[in-house]
Parts: C-alpha cells; sequence; structure tokens
C-alpha cells in the first residue's frame, strides 16, 4: 500500500517536468483555457458535493425528527 502511494508522489523535480510537458502539449495560448476549465469543473464538483450534503442532513433531520 505504502510502496502503491510512493510510486504517485511527485516532488520538485517530478512537477517541473509535467509542468513542461503541460506547455509542450498544450501551448502557452490554451493553458488559460485550460485553468479555466479545471476551475470550472472543480466548481460545479464543489456545488455538487455541497447539494448532496445539504440533502443528506435534512434527510437524517426528517427521520431524527419522525422518532
Amino acid at each position: 500500500m505504502i510502496q502503491s502511494i510512493l510510486l504517485f508522489s511527485l516532488g520538485g523535480p517530478e512537477m517541473i517536468v509535467v509542468l513542461f510537458a503541460i506547455l509542450l502539449l498544450f501551448g502557452g495560448r490554451k493553458i488559460p483555457e485550460l485553468m479555466r476549465g479545471l476551475g470550472k469543473g472543480i466548481k460545479e464538483f464543489n456545488n455538487a458535493r455541497a447539494t448532496i450534503e445539504s440533502e443528506l442532513k435534512d434527510g437524517m433531520k426528517e427521520i431524527d425528527d419522525s422518532k
């Protein structure tokens, strides 16, 4: 288990290589667009998570109230 976690851990030099590869693949002009899309995706995910969390809390409250 720990070996698999260590396999995917990224340090400073690895991050530089990854960032350089992204720059080569997408180019300097596409990176802001890519980051905007990533930001929108994260925002949508967090909104969905918050909605599900509130629905679960409301459902649990209804169950507690009915007892």
